[in-house]
């Protein structure tokens, strides 16, 4: 059960990190044209912030099931 805590712990921590790359990504794209050229730096980041989130959740799920 140690396991299921510690990844929730991990999902938590990767739900707000996700969460803040969302909000710069929304915030960069409301001060364009400024900043254009940060666009696919900030958006990968929010890219793998979601892609990491969607396999810790995916591992989580299997672990509360085994």
């Amino acid at each position: 059960m140690a396991d299921v805590e510690v990844l929730k712990a991990d999902v938590k921590k990767l739900s707000a990190r996700a969460t803040t790359l969302k909000m710069n990504l929304h915030d960069l794209s409301e001060e364009l044209p400024i900043n254009w050229q940060s666009i696919p730096d900030i958006a990968r980041q929010a890219f793998e912030a979601y892609r990491d989130l969607e396999a810790k959740r995916a591992e989580l799920k299997q672990a509360e099931q085994g």
